[in-house]
């Protein structure tokens, strides 16, 4: 982890995105850098979390498209809400057509589960 959280500005706005970190691609074995927003979906509606969710990932990408061009942005969610929300029809042209990248952790043990770009 290089950064908890990773502070981006642009003029007036300040971010601060949970974690920056750097983590090694076994298949092309170099660094890459990337930044996480940690979600955790434990509202009442998934829909207002996801909304709330995909916003933050929107501006939190193009200010790392300013500020840090080499960063890519991840959205962390839980396996639970990965299994059954982001399996809807709506969420996954949703990922689709904003190209969201996920962590799908477990939240109890604070293992990641699963990578998807």
């Amino acid at each position: 982890m290089t950064d908890d959280p990773l502070e981006l500005e642009w003029e007036e706005i300040t971010v601060k995105i949970d974690l920056g970190a750097e983590r090694l691609i076994a298949a092309e074995r170099e660094e890459e850098k990337i930044a996480v927003e940690i979600k955790s979906f434990i509202g009442t509606s998934a829909i207002s979390d996801f909304h709330t969710a995909l916003g933050q990932f929107l501006n939190y990408r193009m200010m790392l498209e300013v500020n840090e061009p080499n960063r890519f942005l991840y959205l962390a969610v839980p396996v639970e809400t990965y299994q059954t929300f982001f399996h809807s029809r709506f969420a996954r042209a949703a990922i689709t057509r904003h190209q969201l990248q996920l962590i799908v952790y477990e939240p109890k043990s604070e293992e990641i589960v699963q990578w998807i770009r």
